[in-house]
């Protein structure tokens, strides 16, 4: 066995915001003696190919739908060039390596020690790190965390190493002219409305009727019936068997769907696969510290995030449950408060219920607590009583009706004092309102609890608080 170079209080496996938070609490506020090690550039998925560039990206897009609206208003804008998407890139990868930076320097000020490098386990209370520069420390540590976060998945498919992943997709050069996603969730449907409004033909493969398949069905008919009138190409109920190389810059997929049962094939320059993450624990020999996984690999956490062993604690994505940035950053903070802070805090954790979430699709989409169907499974159709909405916003007003999106609202209320236990929200600005309704659904709030809120008007949100 190696020589022990370093021992700690506790060592953060994972350098991604669920691991630097709890990293940072645990020694710029309890003064843990802490180390933090990671294999990738700090602030993980999130930061780097995930939330962070997604948003920017997201916000380029919307520009391009705003700059196609303002005609509506008597704007006459003409383009003198197209949109530079080689530039956007390069800018926004200027802003990403700032937030590195930044991240780096937030260590430092929290007392954190800090290792670029690859950790495996060596036993329970032992981790080897190969670092960046070729070395190697041996650490001994009380407590250790692991948050290593996931990684996309590409599927078993001929020729399927030709395509990106959600990783690849900020390592674009250039905008692809025609592009296909394969995949339902959050991301495929994200992206594809980024290619689709900064110009790509852009074509979504999915296996099913619809996508976004964990939101209430009200989500699900509105945001596909949109995503086609746009101009999206849905292809539902797919399958896709090859995708081969046509010259140095096409490819060909092969694939089947419901208008195509017997086969197609399609011509494109980008392929992303969107199909699902699994989590980063290749190498790090978690058998030698004895943790437990689930059959997807995923490390099996309680409500605490204690794993089976003593000592050694798990959080994020690498635990497959909520993998949402902020869900993270709160479980590590709440971790770091148990272990270090003192008797105040012997029972800190993350409540894991009635988190809201965003899609930023194009419109955006919110939900927070159960859908429809979950709630009458719950409670019974005699205790569920639903409240729904559908409307044009006042901005698209002034367009022709052929390019108005919908906005559509929907509350679930439980039992005789209307609890609200669900709410899902479609529309422009969607992300920006239901922080502030999560807030009142996190606290029990009641259907006359809304109702008694003045309506702020002219506003989309005013819908939510004078539902009939």
């Amino acid at each position: 066995m190696a020589p022990i170079s370093k021992e700690c209080d506790f060592l953060v496996i994972g350098g991604g915001s669920g691991g630097l938070a709890c990293a940072r609490r645990a020694s710029g506020q309890w003064g843990a003696k802490t180390i933090a090690v990671e294999s990738g550039r700090l602030g993980g998925t999130c930061v780097n190919v995930g939330c962070v560039p997604k948003k920017v990206t997201w916000n380029a897009a919307a520009i391009a739908e705003t700059l196609h609206e303002a005609a509506a208003y008597g704007f006459n804008i003409k383009e003198t060039a197209p949109f530079n998407f080689t530039t956007f890139k390069h800018k926004r990868d200027d802003y990403i390596r700032r937030l590195n930076g930044i991240y780096e320097k937030n260590l430092e000020k929290d007392h954190v020690e800090y290792l670029p490098g690859r950790a495996h386990f060596l036993s329970k209370n032992e981790v080897e790190v190969d670092l960046h520069d070729g070395g190697k420390e041996t650490i001994r540590a009380k407590r250790i965390l692991v948050a290593t976060g996931g990684h996309p998945n590409i599927p078993n498919v001929p020729g399927a190493e030709m395509g990106i992943t959600s990783d690849g997709f900020f390592e674009l050069e250039t905008l692809p002219k025609r592009v296909a996603l394969v995949g339902a969730g959050y991301i495929a449907v994200e992206m594809a409305g980024m290619f689709h409004h900064l110009g790509s033909e852009t074509h979504l493969f999915i296996r099913h009727e619809t996508f976004l398949r964990n939101f209430d069905p009200m989500i699900q008919e509105n945001i596909v019936r949109e995503y086609e009138r746009q101009g999206i190409h849905i292809h539902r109920n797919s399958s896709q068997s090859k995708l081969e190389k046509k010259n140095d810059k096409w490819m060909t997929l092969h694939y089947t769907d419901q208008s195509s049962p017997n086969g197609n094939t399609l011509d494109l320059d980008c392929l992303l696969w969107a199909i699902g993450r699994s989590p980063e624990v290749e190498d790090l020999r978690l058998d030698k510290a004895g943790v437990k996984q689930t059959e997807k690999g995923h490390i099996i956490a309680d409500d605490y995030q204690n794993t089976n062993v003593e000592h050694i604690y798990a959080l994020g994505d690498v635990c497959g449950r909520i993998e949402l940035t902020p869900t993270a950053i709160a479980a590590g903070r709440q971790l770091a408060n148990r272990l270090f802070g003192g008797s105040q805090y012997k029972d800190a954790r993350l409540d894991y219920t009635n988190i809201p979430s965003v899609v930023f699709a194009h419109p955006e989409v919110g939900s927070i607590g159960l859908t429809e169907l979950e709630a009458r499974k719950n409670f019974g159709d005699e205790n569920i009583k639903i409240y729904k909405t559908d409307f044009t916003a006042m901005y698209y007003a002034l367009m022709p009706p052929e390019d108005k999106p919908p906005t559509a609202y929907k509350v679930i209320c439980q039992g005789e004092e209307e609890k609200v236990v669900g709410m899902h929200i479609l529309g422009a600005g969607s992300a920006e309102m239901l922080q502030g309704f999560g807030v009142a659904v996190k606290m029990g709030a009641r259907k006359r609890d809304l109702d008694s809120c003045v309506a702020i008007h002219p506003t989309s949100a005013e819908e939510l608080v004078t539902m009939k």
